[in-house]
């Protein structure tokens, strides 16, 4: 098989993984699900659908059937497994036609597609489900490719569909995905038979194969042809978006505005629910929102349903500067605020000028994606993966916009039909049916030291319970193999070393460009020198006054100030030791440094109090075990201290405490844990997580 060459898509097919797959029609169709959607070009994250026809054995007649296996709802066609698909009788689905009432009844056909089902583990089928069942391909695929969405969504789509396709290509105009849609796609088959695929109006296109190979081939051809065609318009205009109006800042200066901003961004964006953040200065972002057409192009909002859906009706333009001094935050923030209290009144505007008798709730009226020119381009939702997608689905209506304005105009959705697929009570079902979000959801957490040991086990126990986590230490090689161990969009890593104050700085630069902020400042970052007084050097003295004092100051300090920014409060804790509570042999240095944390964070809670900022203090005692302190000469210090080896540290240890337990990192990120995911109501407290030391119970 001769390898196509395209330029405008990947060609991803492996002829020899195919062959491995052998006659399992299931199988290759899955496959050419994930390699369609790995290339955002041809349709973003969660949109579009595949399906296959097979023959199976009916279980209750023994007779063969066809059954159509596709996406099921809510499904990604780049990761979909089988797990993520249904079966259905396909003739069954067919025959849905009788009872079929029209527009009105399209609700109540979703539910009839459960009495289709041939796999009893099928996923819940989607909307589109007979769009694919009504027509009689073997392999289908409905993707949103940018470039057919340009041609969909442009003024004359159905005389640009003729110009590039001739009679090879079907056009059927706007109407919301349902069964409906399905008849009108089998109509226009029946009326130009022997076309290739279908030209959806403002929404998407439709190819199909006999075989899995010649479905992907056919879509990959089709999305070029109306690449290259939007490509040849460009050229011929020679500008996208009527030319640039606002210049670009160099891109250090880019990401040093959005970092200074995405707090104040966030705490606006965050009204009704908290939000996390995600920035982009792409070169596609920034031709679009320097141009001069923004004003023009932005209001009309995005066309795809897919698009909106994940994006809101249009985004929220600021009207700052690119050169602007976002230094003081109060003044800033007076300038923000006018914008989201007009952005908010607009929605609800749109909310109660569509809304019918039995629309569900209005939903939160904040924006979702917000540009400002020269800078670049900020998302906000419930999680980062959720405002990663929504920004990548811009970005896909930008492509939308640059090509559908080179065809000839772009449109988009009136705010009606946009409104109806929004508040659509399918759309709500499927919302409510979505998991419960887990404790620290749509929360950023900050561990200093998370190179390993305790740092590490808090980030583990933060993210486990639903935070996003910056992971900083002094050390990179160990960041790196720690971020490693996460899923996508759940943590990010930042080199920090906590006696500086430039380097503070920078992790939290970080924190605010991959999350768009900080609600939860955890300092686990640590050494720890045991020496009598005389061997006990100023330098000694001076490092864990930097690192555990100093450090923490600062660390502190810093993140407040972003906090103060988000208005949205927030946790701080400081991993101590019981060392700071109880006196013990040749421990002045670093005993003293774990007091001065400790009473720091007392005097902190008393003052922040009132901005809803809680600091308290997790004491950890004799985690040997898995703790990177007792790696170095600290074992050794202590074990001289008590008079036994190095070896016997840990049952030492776990002797000594009321509990006879020993204590693991994990043990104490579930300290950690207790203050930030259940006492909401508790500042300036110490937990002791030490197996119980008498001398140290607090008084």
């Amino acid at each position: 098989m001769g390898i196509k060459t395209f330029k405008h898509v990947d060609y991803l097919w492996d002829e020899k993984k195919a062959l491995e797959l052998g006659d399992d029609q299931v199988a290759l169709f899955l496959y050419r699900s994930n390699i369609l959607g790995s290339d955002l070009r041809i349709t973003n994250y969660g949109g579009g659908n595949t399906s296959c026809k097979t023959i199976e054995k009916d279980p209750l007649t023994n007779e063969e059937v066809e059954v159509m296996w596709i996406k099921g709802s809510g499904g990604d066609i780049g990761t979909l497994t089988r797990s993520g698909i249904a079966g259905l009788y396909t003739e069954r689905l067919r025959n849905l036609k009788k009872v079929y009432k029209g527009l009105h009844d399209e609700d109540r056909m979703v539910g009839l597609f459960n009495h289709c089902i041939y796999d009893l583990d099928s996923r819940a089928p989607s909307i589109d489900t007979p769009l694919h069942g009504l027509l009689p391909f073997k392999h289908i695929d409905h993707l949103h490719p940018d470039a057919l969405i340009a041609v969909a969504a442009a003024k004359d789509s159905e005389k640009v569909t003729k110009e590039i396709w001739g009679d090879t290509m079907g056009w059927v105009p706007w109407q919301r995905p349902g069964f409906d849609l399905g008849l009108q796609l089998e109509k226009c088959l029946n009326e130009n038979p022997g076309i290739r695929g279908i030209v959806l109006g403002s929404h998407g296109l439709f190819t199909w194969g006999d075989t899995s190979y010649d479905c992907y081939i056919n879509s990959l051809e089709v999305i070029e042809m109306a690449s290259e065609y939007i490509e040849k318009k460009i050229k011929e205009q020679g500008e996208v978006f009527g030319g640039q109006k606002v210049e670009s800042l160099p891109a250090e200066d880019r990401k040093e505005k959005a970092a200074q901003l995405m707090p104040l961004l966030r705490g606006l964006c965050s009204s009704e629910n908290r939000m996390i953040g995600h920035f982009t200065d792409a070169d596609v972002v920034m031709e679009y929102i320097n141009s001069n057409d923004l004003e023009k192009l932005a209001p009309m909002g995005t066309s795809c349903p897919d698009h909106f859906l994940r994006t809101k009706i249009q985004p929220l333009v600021l009207t700052l500067d690119a050169g602007e001094d976002l230094s003081n935050a109060e003044e800033v923030l007076k300038k923000l605020e006018p914008a989201f209290e007009q952005y908010r009144k607009e929605y609800k505007e749109y909310y109660e000028n569509c809304k019918h008798d039995n629309s569900p709730a209005m939903r939160d009226p904040n924006p979702v994606i917000i540009i400002y020119p020269g800078v670049g381009m900020f998302s906000f939702s419930k999680n980062k993966q959720t405002t990663r997608v929504a920004s990548e689905f811009y970005i896909n209506a930008i492509n939308v916009m640059r090509g559908a304005e080179a065809i000839s105009a772009y449109t988009s959705l009136p705010r009606q039909e946009a409104f109806d697929i929004e508040y659509w009570l399918l759309e709500e079902a499927k919302l409510q049916r979505m998991p419960k979000e887990k404790p620290l959801s749509r929360k950023v957490a900050l561990v200093t030291g998370a190179g390993g040991g305790i740092g590490k086990a808090i980030a583990d126990k933060l993210a486990e319970q639903g935070a996003n986590v910056v992971l900083t230490d002094i050390a990179e090689d160990r960041l790196k193999e720690a971020v490693e161990t996460y899923t996508r969009d759940v943590a990010t890593y930042a080199v920090c070393d906590v006696t500086s104050a430039d380097s503070i700085r920078k992790a939290y630069k970080d924190a605010c460009l991959e999350f768009g902020g900080v609600d939860l400042i955890i300092h686990s970052a640590g050494l720890a020198i045991s020496k009598p007084l005389e061997e006990t050097t100023e330098k000694d003295w001076d490092l864990l006054q930097n690192v555990l004092v100093k450090g923490q100051f600062e660390l502190f300090k810093q993140g407040v100030d972003i906090m103060n920014k988000q208005g949205l409060g927030g946790d701080i804790i400081s991993i101590a030791s019981k060392n700071g509570l109880v006196s013990g042999p040749n421990n002045v240095g670093y005993g003293t440094a774990k007091a001065a944390q400790q009473h720091m964070v007392r005097l902190l809670a008393a003052e922040l109090g009132g901005k809803g900022i809680r600091v308290n203090t997790v004491n950890p005692d004799g985690v040997i075990v898995g703790s990177k302190i007792w790696e170095g000469d600290w074992a050794e210090g202590r074990a001289k201290a008590y008079g036994i080896e190095v070896e016997d540290l840990p049952a030492h240890y776990a002797k000594r405490n009321l509990l006879n337990e020993i204590i693991y990192p994990e043990d104490i990120a579930n300290g950690v844990f207790a203050f930030v995911g259940l006492l909401d109501k508790s500042t300036g407290n110490i937990i002791n997580v030490d197996g119980g030391m008498a001398n140290a119970f607090t008084r």
